[in-house]
């Protein structure tokens, strides 16, 4: 194994005739594999994370220019992996190292107990489960399935089990795979194609990126959560302005930080164009991890801390651009259009068209038609007709807290469809234990099983017509939800509470507790 791949212990798989150390981890000085030649030296002053794990984990540079990266976790999922594993088979090739991957289900499987009886009612959700059902066992991959209780969102299943260790390179054929960097790794969403590279190879081939970093100074105010820092950074640099980047998040805010809403920040790095983003690993990652099932232990688990220290952003690390944005300005957001890009700030009107540049006006107008919005109307007071809370945004247990402290005691609005979708199974488990899922089916919420659900209606989870969805996932393009007509509303679990409780968009901070 190369070093940096992370501390995942292998629970004695066979490989190559042999069984595989417990963990598969290396300290910089040890000796790495012969296959191993790096593009720069391991450590060197003035580095930031993103070139410090880069070169931990290139094997060479490529006559393309672009450099060959050995992929320290792969996960996959029921969407983007048959065709995968179908290339593979096709070139008559093996899985080097099925110990290095790991699999669930999540974006096609129901979210409703009767959904989920087998065969499932959709016939190529029905395929798509058995194909990784049989290619996992048939390569000798753990599949976290839901009869074992151990499935969920593959981006929040990944850190739950302590997976995602820092310093890795990850990869997984989902966009939203950037979540994982909150943990001070390199985490790339990849297309089916590199699934089968990765697979067949344990490598991607990808060129350099720039590094920003964006530095969230002061402190956020009541009422404002991780989503809305998401939203604004997304504000600020569109959704464009990430392309050929990593974004490093840093400053105070991110440091005040817990992990699941660092995995918030991280998450939706891929709205703002950027490949991937991460958060330098601090005390709040190293306890975070600490007596999770595929973590270190005991000595291990100091050296690993030790070097897991060495990888953050040095003190005098250059970046290619710099940018500030203060807390307390940041306000709860909520999208008004079609990309995460138009949102404002929930007490504002919605901007003039003529307010944006030239180039972007017709997307602009493209949005206020298909939303039936006029500019300079007020987001405040927009009806909804569903409420959506769950996803790899904020679908953990802390958002699932959160939302929960706005609706106990309260009942959802007349005419209101609200959905609370857990994470993962664990996350179900742990809101069941503490009655979370009793708050919310007593104010008239629906309590569903761990999926993906609403996010992307892969799955009988559906806007119908043209309803406005008040949603805590990640995207609100066009027919992201299900319908071609229908209308998201990307916001905090707080906001998406509140908006089920008033049956229209409100600004949180009017109930909050004094």
């Amino acid at each position: 194994m190369p070093i940096g791949a992370g501390c995942v212990k292998t629970k004695g798989k066979e490989r190559n005739g042999g069984v595989a150390s417990k963990e598969l981890w290396k300290l910089p000085n040890l000796e790495p594999l012969p296959f191993l030649c790096y593009a720069a030296p391991l450590i060197r002053m003035g580095q930031n994370l993103y070139h410090k794990v880069f070169d931990r984990h290139c094997v060479a540079q490529l006559p393309s220019g672009q450099y060959q990266l050995f992929i320290g976790l792969h996960l996959i999922h029921e969407v983007t992996s048959p065709q995968a594993f179908a290339m593979v088979r096709e070139q008559n090739l093996n899985v080097p190292f099925p110990e290095l991957t790991f699999a669930t289900v999540d974006h096609i499987i129901p979210t409703t107990g009767a959904g989920r009886q087998r065969p499932l009612q959709d016939p190529l959700a029905e395929e798509m489960l058995q194909h990784i059902e049989q290619n996992t066992a048939d390569f000798g991959i753990n599949f976290f399935s839901p009869e074992k209780g151990e499935q969920g969102v593959v981006h929040v299943v990944g850190p739950e089990r302590g997976l995602t260790q820092p310093g890795m390179t990850i990869a997984c054929g989902d966009s939203h795979t950037s979540t994982h960097g909150a943990f001070g790794t390199l985490a790339f969403g990849i297309g089916t194609s590199q699934v089968a590279d990765v697979l067949a190879t344990q490598t991607l081939a990808m060129a350099k990126l720039k590094v920003r970093r964006i530095n969230f100074t002061g402190t956020l105010k009541p009422g404002v959560y991780a989503k809305d820092v998401a939203l604004a950074y997304i504000n600020r640099l569109g959704v464009n302005g990430g392309v050929g980047y990593a974004y490093e998040f840093a400053g105070e805010v991110i440091d005040r930080m817990t992990m699941e809403e660092r995995m918030t920040v991280c998450n939706m790095a891929i709205e703002g164009g950027a490949r991937c983003g991460y958060v330098n690993p601090d005390q709040t990652t190293f306890d975070y991890l600490k007596g999770r099932d595929y973590c270190p232990e005991d000595e291990s688990w100091e050296r690993a801390v030790a070097d897991w220290e060495s990888l953050a952003s040095d003190s005098d690390a250059v970046y290619d651009d710099t940018i500030e944005i203060k807390g307390e300005e940041i306000e709860p957001f909520v999208t008004w259009g079609i990309t995460p890009a138009q949102s404002v700030g929930v007490v504002q009107d919605l901007p003039a068209v003529d307010s944006f540049d030239e180039a972007d006006q017709l997307v602009v107008k493209e949005a206020y038609e298909y939303m039936s919005f006029e500019e300079g109307q007020p987001i405040a007071g927009t009806p909804v007709d569903v409420v959506f809370i769950g996803s790899c945004t904020n679908g953990r247990l802390s958002d699932l807290r959160e939302a929960a402290k706005f609706v106990k005691g309260k009942k959802v609005a007349s005419g209101v469809r609200a959905l609370v979708v857990p994470g993962s199974q664990e996350v179900d488990r742990q809101a069941i234990e503490e009655g979370l899922d009793q708050v919310f089916s007593e104010a008239g919420f629906q309590w569903r099983e761990a999926g993906c659900s609403m996010c992307l209606a892969m799955n009988p989870d559906q806007l119908s017509g043209n309803e406005i969805s008040a949603s805590t996932s990640n995207r609100n393009f066009k027919g992201r939800q299900g319908s071609p007509t229908g209308r998201t509303l990307l916001m905090s679990p707080a906001m998406a509470a509140i908006a089920a409780v008033e049956g229209k968009v409100t600004d949180v901070r009017e109930h909050l507790e004094n």
